[in-house]
């Protein structure tokens, strides 16, 4: 299992083998110098000087607003909007729109399936209450 090096003893290989060793070692030589220039490049940059107080995050062309996600867990007993939020749809909705967001739903959450109990439970509870 560990790497034997004992072919660069051989005659014919030595001389290969030095080539070799010689292209490494050049290589980590140059990698390194290059790493040490590149830190001493950013170590004087005024990005750095400055300090991290001095970044600005850029203007978005888009606001980030997430004040219409609902916020908050299940009320105690399940009202007609909160099971129109769980299913995504209008307390309004008909049947038809509630039996396929249900389905939707409970392919994704079904414990069966690795999804929470819970969570499940709270879906046909939402079904229920807009289906009457």
């Amino acid at each position: 299992g560990s790497l034997s090096l004992s072919f660069l003893l051989h005659p014919k290989m030595a001389a290969s083998g030095a080539v070799v060793f010689g292209l490494l070692t050049a290589a980590v030589g140059f990698g390194g110098r290059f790493a040490i220039q590149a830190a001493k490049r950013l170590k004087d940059s005024p990005a750095v000087k400055a300090g991290p107080s001095a970044f600005k995050m850029p203007e978005l062309p888009w606001k980030l607003d997430f004040t219409s996600y609902y916020k908050g867990g299940f009320e105690e007993k399940m009202t007609r909007r909160e099971a129109g939020q769980i299913l995504g749809v209008s307390a309004a909705a008909d049947k038809t729109r509630i039996q396929q967001a249900h389905k939707k739903l409970m392919i994704a959450n079904h414990p069966d399936r690795g999804g929470s109990p819970y969570l499940a439970a709270k879906i046909n509870e939402a079904k229920d209450l807009l289906d009457k």
